[in-house]
């Protein structure tokens, strides 16, 4: 340890301890290490919190430099460029106000009060000045106020966006940055100068209501996105160019699948094709279900406000809900399952022989997300979930969480997504029941977890208020991560529903809620999945499996005959009989994505034949109708998608 209250000793991460006078900067900390860290370092971790190379260190503590490679940096370096953007605008267009600028997936946005929209012309003018802003290498600064010091900041500079980020958003002392002679409040941290900010775009303008509520002023947003090179740049922006490309909203349409209509927001209408996907969905859910011993149950749509209550979702959850008032009572849609399924466990008296007790529920919920989040069938107001819940004992918590990573590893690999990263998350800040439950608990996910074998990754501080849980995260075709599965523990619910198994000595004891869902929101997994495979569903998925292509009108008959022993063998098959040329039927059959096209002309009529065409593999040959068939019947049979 330092001697002395000027001295303080910091610990590098190769556990070398350097004694440096009191508020020495991880800055000056990284000239005196010398090497290629003095000049590429942007920020730095000191005791496991990032701050600014200019932050004073005035404890002892790790330290540790973030290079423009590790996780954080391109954070910081977004951050940074969003600030850089609102100044840009600010200089470009004065008057204009400032809202916020935080980082997102991908990128980061800005939104901005001004009554003129912005044009192409703007953001290339905008672009123009952020670089002449890195030019100028501007020294970014860190300001540290009282709460009223800031406000009365950002009263003079005319900000009433950063007013209430400063009255709301920090504590007694709030910070602010300063690059020249532009602010922003902020809690950073900053790259040390705007020198430092390297590849930029900004992608597009949006509107966005101010802090996502419909009922305030419609702000104007600009996303845009950074990377420290411009090789980095350019593959990123390739891949947003594959992901408009394959826009789930986009391919909807074009493929027929779903649409939207005001007369009921954020709340998908499914097509023919698209409801034919849902259901097979749900489908082969149910066929797991079987498998793995699940008991399909159906529950109301509405309850009394009191069951919200009761379960505690009222008061964390009402701003999602949807009431309404009847006969002088408050009712609700109900967001989630569980509750329900809390009062049917609760109808009967349980042996622990029965348990575990498996229960399913396709139940449609509701939801109400605010108009500025939704988007597509990512985010939507009503849904359905392959949602269930399990009551089992203690000791059988292991056994059944070990299951439910097989059954959902199997399934993301089915459908083509056999990257997966799994959580486990822990307790929260605010949480219900005592530590010694929360211990218990997340010890069994833990011992599960590791039961099966697959790496699996801490996530501190985000499980659920009434218990741990594991999260599961697929990479899609682009790379893209989105979270489907979660098992949750729950003691909670079942204590405040008074929920009871008889034991092997005839005592009652409280079962351990499992909370699970495997795919998610239908609707959310029919987007990702839409956008995963660019429309192309693999064949046992696909809503038209077959097209039948007559060559010309006199094959017609033959087609329809055709068609109707496909659909005899329960495949999914249409007829192309307009009067167009054969190359124009292919063409349009592949645009449609049908998995495969059956060619029949004259010849294969007289034959009892048909010419194969693959969407994937092109032209296959003549096979007999009989041999297709049993090739397609065992496609479906296996869920595969090679012929």
């Amino acid at each position: 340890m330092a001697q002395g209250p000027d001295r303080i000793s910091l610990t590098a991460p190769d556990g070398s301890v350097r004694d440096v006078p009191a508020g020495t900067t991880p800055l000056a900390l990284a000239k005196e290490m010398g090497g290629k860290a003095a000049g590429s370092a942007i920020a730095a971790r000191v005791n496991g919190t990032l701050v600014d190379l200019s932050r004073p260190i005035l404890a002892d503590g790790t330290v540790e430099l973030v290079l423009p490679g590790d996780r954080e940096a391109l954070e910081i370096l977004r951050h940074t460029t969003a600030h850089a953007t609102a100044q840009a605008v600010q200089e470009l267009f004065p008057g204009t106000r400032i809202a916020q600028g935080p980082v997102i997936e991908d990128g980061f946005y800005y939104d901005f009060d001004r009554e003129q929209p912005f044009s192409d012309a703007d953001l290339s003018a905008i672009e123009d000045r952020v670089r002449d802003i890195v030019r100028r290498d501007l020294p970014i600064e860190r300001l540290e106020m009282t709460r009223d010091e800031a406000v009365a900041l950002f009263e003079r500079e005319q900000e009433p966006y950063k007013v209430h980020f400063a009255a709301t958003k920090g504590g007694e002392t709030v910070s602010v940055y300063r690059q020249g002679s532009w602010t922003d409040f902020c809690r950073g941290p900053h790259l040390p100068s705007t020198g430092r900010i390297g590849a930029f775009k900004l992608l597009s303008v949006a509107g966005a209501y101010w802090l996502g509520d419909e009922r305030n002023k419609m702000l104007q947003r600009l996303y845009g996105t950074a990377f420290f090179s411009a090789d980095e740049m350019k593959e990123h922006l390739a891949l947003l160019e594959e992901a408009r490309r394959r826009d789930h909203r986009k391919l909807g349409k074009e493929l027929d699948l779903f649409s939207f209509h005001p007369e009921a927001p954020a709340s998908p209408f499914f097509h023919p094709k698209g409801t034919t996907i849902y259901n097979l969905l749900v489908g082969h859910v149910r066929d797991l279900y079987v498998r793995y011993g699940y008991s399909e149950i159906i529950t109301p749509q509405v309850f009394d406000a009191s069951l919200w209550k009761r379960s505690g979702h009222y008061e964390h959850y009402r701003d999602n809900m949807f009431f309404t008032e009847l006969d002088g009572r408050s009712y609700a849609l109900k967001p989630m399952n569980c509750p329900g399924h809390c009062l049917l466990f609760a109808e009967g008296r349980h042996s622990y022989r029965e348990l575990p007790l498996r229960f399913a529920d396709f139940g449609r919920l509701h939801r109400y997300e605010l108009s500025g989040v939704t988007a597509g069938l990512t985010r939507v107001r009503t849904f359905c979930q392959d949602d269930g819940h399990i009551f089992c004992t203690r000791e059988q918590v292991r056994e059944e969480v070990e299951s439910l990573v097989r059954m959902y590893l199997e399934t993301y690999s089915l459908f083509g997504l056999p990257e997966v990263r799994i959580f486990l998350a822990t307790r929260p800040e605010k949480r219900a029941g005592d530590d010694a439950l929360w211990d218990e608990a997340e010890a069994a996910l833990r011992s599960a977890l590791e039961a099966t074998g697959e790496p699996f990754r801490v996530n501190a501080g985000d499980g659920a208020f009434y218990g741990p849980k594991v999260d599961f995260i697929v990479l899609d075709a682009l790379r893209r991560e989105h979270q489907l599965g979660t098992v949750q523990l729950d003691y909670v619910l079942p204590e405040r529903f008074d929920l009871h198994y008889v034991d092997a000595q005839d005592r009652e004891q409280r079962p351990v809620m499992i909370h699970r869902a495997m795919l998610g929101s239908l609707e959310r997994f029919l987007g990702i999945l839409i956008e995963h495979c660019a429309g192309a569903f693999p064949f046992w998925l696909a809503p038209e499996q077959v097209r039948v292509l007559p060559v010309t009108d006199r094959s017609v008959p033959y087609a329809e005959r055709v068609r109707q022993d496909l659909r005899s063998a329960r495949l999914r098959a249409g007829v192309d009989a307009r009067n167009e040329k054969i190359g124009a039927k292919i063409r349009q059959a592949q645009i449609e994505k049908i998995p495969f096209m059956l060619i029949v002309g004259d010849r294969e009529a007289e034959a009892c034949t048909v010419a194969l065409r693959s969407r994937r593999e092109g032209d296959l040959g003549a096979v007999s109708l009989g041999a297709f068939l049993d090739r397609a019947r065992e496609m479906v049979e296996r869920k595969s998608n090679e012929p």
